[in-house]
């Protein structure tokens, strides 16, 4: 069971997607507000938040933005705008994942159940921190360092790291990416992972033109390697 916070405003969605979640055995508190969904998120601390844009008293994407400057709770956004350009402003803002209007209570579910599976550690506590050069992962902590400083990444960030250090001195796709990192099929939103990557990169100290760490295989994928 999951506790879920659900920030919407519309009680016609609201109402029977509280039931719906609620019967698939989630623990769901609701907010028809932006700040109050704020409030509610700091003072409950919930596994996961499911945020709707279009929110009467602040723009959705904004919540996420003061959301993510405080706190890494896993959000999903609900939109009903599908262009490319959209999706990757709003994973850039923070959001782990999100769902197009109009959507069913079992696609949202699904999506619930993947971005946590993502977020769990699972047996991490006991797995030792993977180590690339000068850069440590911890799994369960979700830290990172490079030549002992810490780095702050966002969640898709310190997943989009870990998945390729898991697999360090190999090239992955972008079709692996998307599938284990974000959990989508390939196609349009394969963009995203490149903005990610330079992204990281940035944070890194490098650059796609001079890289230490992240090298792209034109064509093919992307390779976390110790720096020569």
């Amino acid at each position: 069971m999951a506790r879920l916070l659900l920030i919407e405003d519309d009680p016609a969605i609201r109402t029977p997607l509280l039931r719906a979640l609620r019967d698939r055995g989630h623990a769901v508190a609701a907010a028809a507000a932006a700040m109050e969904g704020l409030q509610t998120a700091l003072a409950e601390r919930p596994d996961l938040i499911v945020l709707d844009l279009g929110l009467p008293d602040l723009d959705g994407r904004e919540l996420l933005r003061m959301l993510r400057a405080v706190s890494r709770i896993p959000v999903i956004v609900a939109t009903a705008r599908d262009e490319e350009t959209e999706m990757i402003r709003l994973l850039d803002a923070g959001a782990d994942d999100y769902v197009v209007k109009p959507f069913t209570a079992a696609q949202l579910d699904a999506r619930v159940r993947a971005v946590l599976r993502r977020g769990d550690p699972g047996g991490a506590e006991t797995s030792p921190a993977l180590e690339v050069g000068g850069l440590r992962i911890d799994q369960a902590a979700r830290t990172v360092t490079l030549d002992g400083t810490p780095i702050e990444l966002t969640p898709r960030e310190f997943d989009l790291l870990h998945h390729l250090a898991l697999r360090a001195g190999q090239v992955v796709t972008k079709r692996e990416l998307l599938s284990e990192v974000w959990q989508v099929p390939y196609g349009g939103a394969d963009k995203t992972v490149d903005v990610h990557l330079s992204w990281l990169r940035r944070k890194l100290g490098e650059t796609a033109q001079e890289p230490r760490y992240l090298h792209t295989v034109r064509g093919v994928g992307v390779k976390l390697s110790e720096p020569a």
